[in-house]
C-alpha cells in the first residue's frame, strides 16, 4: 500500500517541484500552493462521482462523445472553475508565472489522486506509464491554463479572452489526448508520441513567454 501511494504520488510531485522551483516564493504563496493542489486532489471525488451518474444513466452513447465529454470537458471545467474562484480571485498574483504555478499545482493535485487509485486498482507494474502520460500530460494542461489565467489577472483589458482561453485550450488538448488512446487502441503510442512532444513544446514555450512578459 504504502509503496503504491509512493510511487503515484511520486511524478506529480517531481514535476510540481520542477515548476514551482524556478521561482522563489513567500511562505505565504507556498501555504496557497499547496492549498491549491489540496483542492485538487479533492476535485476528484465529486468529478468521479458525476461521470459515473452519466455512465449509469446512459447518457453519451458514443463512446468518442463520452470521452470528450465526461473526461476532456468536465474534468477541466471543474479545474478552470476551482482555479478561478479559488487562486485567481484570492490569491496574489506578481507574476504572470504564478499563475503556471496555481494551475500546475490544481492539475497535479487532481492526477496525483487519481493516479493513486489507479494504481490501487491496478498494480505497480503500471506506475512509470502512468507517471509518463497521464500524469505528465495533467500538467501541462495545467501549465496552459494557467498562463492564461495569470494573464487575465494581470492584463484586465483582455481579461476575458484570457479567461475564455484558460478553458478553451485544456479541454481541446485533454479531449485530443483521450480521443488518441480510443481510438488507436492498443496502437495509441503511435499517436501519443507525436502529441505529447507537442503538448511539452506548447507548455515550455508557455513558460518563456510568462517569464518574458513578466520581465
Amino acid at each position: 500500500m504504502f509503496a503504491i501511494v509512493t510511487a503515484a504520488m511520486a511524478p506529480g510531485m517531481a514535476l510540481l517541484s520542477y515548476f514551482y522551483l524556478r521561482n522563489h516564493y513567500s511562505s505565504y504563496t507556498s501555504a496557497f500552493v499547496f492549498r491549491t493542489f489540496l483542492i485538487g486532489v479533492l476535485l476528484v471525488f465529486p468529478v468521479m462521482v458525476l461521470q459515473y451518474a452519466f455512465i449509469e444513466e446512459g447518457f453519451f452513447k458514443n463512446m468518442l462523445v463520452q470521452t470528450i465529454v465526461l473526461y476532456g470537458v468536465i474534468e477541466e471545467f471543474f479545474k478552470w472553475f476551482l482555479l478561478y474562484f479559488f487562486a485567481y480571485q484570492h490569491a496574489d498574483f506578481k507574476r504572470r508565472y504564478d499563475g503556471i504555478v496555481f494551475g500546475v499545482a490544481l492539475s497535479l493535485g487532481f492526477a496525483s489522486l487519481e493516479n493513486v487509485l489507479y494504481l490501487l486498482a491496478n498494480g505497480l507494474e503500471t506506475a512509470i506509464g502512468r507517471a509518463l502520460l497521464p500524469v505528465s500530460s495533467h500538467a501541462l494542461f495545467g501549465v496552459l491554463m494557467g498562463y492564461y489565467m495569470g494573464r487575465a489577472k494581470l492584463e484586465l483589458d483582455a481579461k476575458a479572452r484570457h479567461l475564455t482561453l484558460a478553458l478553451i485550450f485544456p479541454i481541446l488538448l485533454h479531449s485530443i489526448y483521450d480521443s488518441i488512446l480510443l481510438l488507436f487502441d492498443t496502437y495509441f503510442i503511435i499517436g501519443m508520441l507525436p502529441f505529447m512532444l507537442l503538448l511539452w513544446w506548447l507548455a515550455l514555450t508557455k513558460v518563456k513567454r510568462a517569464h518574458q512578459l513578466d520581465q
